[in-house]
């Protein structure tokens, strides 16, 4: 399957047009995963968007006495949206939970891309927008289990 395919059948490519799928597809390059790989660390500077494809990653929140699963991710959803910020780093460390496989996105290409074409930007932050949200959410209901609030 060509990354063109791949972003077609993704969930975030849902609606995009033919045009903007092509220009992600020519910035995507598959990348594989294995079993607790880390393929993100927090505070590291994030460059890269990732589109999972199979698999599954978990999202830490990793201090230097304890790490918090905050959230599990599979086929269809994404990770890595500080890359689409200017100097941000990387806030939760992500680690594949199984042979994993993404379509990766240059972050500085993606930026630009979206600066080029207000239509793509605007779907693209609209997109993580959401993902920063749930993040956030789930976040929340971790912090509270841990407080013995029932969720």
């Amino acid at each position: 399957m060509t990354q063109k395919e791949a972003l077609r059948t993704h969930k975030f490519a849902e609606g995009l047009t033919d045009s903007q799928v092509a220009t992600l597809a020519g910035m995507a390059q598959e990348v594989t995963f294995e079993d607790n790989e880390v393929i993100l660390e927090a505070a590291q500077r994030s460059t890269s968007f990732y589109l999972l494809t199979s698999g599954s990653v978990a999202v830490e929140l990793r201090t230097a006495t304890y790490v918090v699963c905050v959230e599990a991710l599979g086929p269809g959803q994404l990770f890595g949206w500080s890359a689409l910020l200017d100097h941000q780093d990387t806030l939760f460390q992500v680690r594949a939970r199984e042979h994993t496989t993404a379509l990766r996105l240059d972050g500085a290409r993606l930026k630009a891309a979206c600066q080029r074409d207000s239509q793509l930007g605007n779907e693209v932050r609209q997109r993580a927008l959401q993902v920063v949200a749930r993040r956030v959410r789930a976040t929340e209901i971790r912090f509270a289990e841990m407080c013995g609030v029932r969720v």
